[in-house]
């Protein structure tokens, strides 16, 4: 990737962290359990920490400080669609086994398809969000096991276009 690319790339992460942020912080008054409520308002945090550091790897990449780029059409549906999630359960897995772990996986194809040395800010940051990432995604099934929260099923046709398009979001 040229560095124009690379820019557009990180602008385009900056943007899905954002909307993580602001879906996080839309369901937190929406959400009854308070457990779920202090693990949503960290994970904010994160999600803004990586926007920023995104922000600012833009701009190293002669961009705009804080250049953000729209993701493609169909993947902003699919991360406005997941505002309609009303259950717990229902919002737990569809940010903690489906979006997160798609992501995750964009995210690791970036840093095989960069060049380590010429893109090595980039890729330390990459590597730092994947291992928040992770993090959340440990923390989500932690509170579901201790607070005996079930995981929902994607079972409705909604659930079922949310995860297929996570997968060819990310191809």
């Amino acid at each position: 990737m040229n560095v124009k690319q690379r820019a557009e790339t990180i602008g385009t992460f900056r943007f899905i962290e954002v909307r993580l942020m602001e879906t996080a912080a839309y369901w937190v008054p929406l959400t009854p359990e308070m457990e779920v409520k202090v693990l949503l308002g960290r994970h904010i945090w994160d999600f803004a920490q990586h926007a920023d550091w995104l922000g600012k790897r833009a701009f190293e990449l002669r961009q705009p400080e804080n250049f953000t780029r729209k993701a493609h059409d169909h993947y902003v549906e699919l991360l406005d669609s997941l505002k309609e999630a009303k259950e717990t359960a229902e919002k737990l897995s569809l940010m903690y086994d489906v979006i997160l772990p798609g992501l995750t996986r964009r995210y690791e194809q970036y840093l095989a398809e960069t060049d380590q040395l010429l893109d090595g800010p980039s890729v330390v940051i990459v590597q730092r969000i994947t291992m928040d990432l992770r993090r959340q995604m440990a923390d989500a099934a932690k509170l579901r096991k201790e607070n005996s929260l079930p995981a929902a099923p994607i079972n409705s046709a909604r659930d079922r276009e949310i995860a297929i398009a996570t997968v060819v979001a990310q191809g």
